[in-house]
């Protein structure tokens, strides 16, 4: 029986991934975290929703504490990392939340491996690829942080993660997450840059995914636009899209009591939670 508890190492391959395990239920559901970020970013939702179901958070190879190899990152590599992680808990199927990057990776993953997912969670991502101006702007931060500018890096992104009054609001929340950016590496973070400029466009899979999907996006959100969540409502059959008003990029920490209320009812409404609403 694999244990419990939080910051658990495991071996994937030939590298080590860190991650959270909490909580009892009949499919646990797996939060994938946004670049540049690590598990510790789902904080609320391990806290909250490990009442109800078994929660697992993880940190990506190369952020938080897990380690890296020689490889170079691309969004296969980190979703074929999510499927052997599954595989090395003995978990054959789950409900998997995705935020942002973390959504780059679930989509991937999903339309690889159909049937390790028993119902998926998309929040402040999109299926595009990167335009030529977005790509243009990666390299520049890639140029940024050759030079050193992890610092100027992280003030210049953490502008657009967050909706204006959260700055006021969740003042530890924002200085908390500022400092899981500046400890990140920034030769991983370079590395990551690349990955996400590389990515494919996962648009055509749309319309393919036959599973409960439930799509959350930041009203307020200057990362992705709210404008992508509902293209994928509007290509996903019988997806669910809600906004968060007065939230950005990271609603699970800027509005946590919504975020995690609208993954419960979620999870219960397909009674894979353990308990009744």
């Amino acid at each position: 029986m694999l244990k419990q508890g939080t910051d658990i190492n495991i071996k994937i391959d030939d590298i080590t991934i860190n991650y959270n395990d909490l909580g009892e239920g009949k499919l646990p559901i797996i939060f994938i975290h946004g670049f540049p970020f690590d598990k510790s970013s789902w904080q609320p939702q391990l806290d909250y929703l490990r009442q109800y179901d078994r929660i697992i958070t993880y940190d990506l190879r190369g952020y938080g504490n897990s380690t890296l190899n020689q490889e170079k990152i691309s969004i296969t590599m980190l979703a074929d990392d999510l499927i052997k992680f599954m595989d090395a808990l003995q978990i054959q199927k789950a409900i998997v939340c995705g935020l942002s990057m973390g959504g780059y990776i679930l989509l991937n993953a999903l339309n690889r491996y159909p049937k390790r997912f028993a119902a998926i969670i998309l929040s402040d991502t999109q299926c595009i690829a990167d335009t030529p101006e977005a790509k243009e702007k990666r390299y520049k931060n890639i140029a940024l942080l050759e030079s050193g500018g992890l610092s100027e890096f992280t003030e210049n992104m953490i502008k657009n993660l967050f909706y204006t009054e959260s700055f006021t609001t969740k003042k530890e929340t924002v200085a908390s997450l500022k400092k899981v950016m500046l400890s990140a590496s920034p030769d991983v973070i370079s590395e990551t840059l690349r990955a996400l400029a590389a990515r494919e466009e996962m648009c055509y899979t749309l319309e393919n995914i036959i599973i409960p999907t439930l799509i959350i996006t930041g009203k307020e959100d200057k990362a992705v636009s709210p404008q992508q969540s509902t293209f994928m409502h509007q290509q996903i059959p019988r997806s669910i899209l809600n906004i968060i008003d007065k939230a950005g990029h990271l609603p699970n920490l800027e509005k946590p009591e919504e975020f995690n209320r609208l993954v419960k009812d979620f999870a219960l409404s397909m009674n894979i939670m353990h308990v009744e609403s």
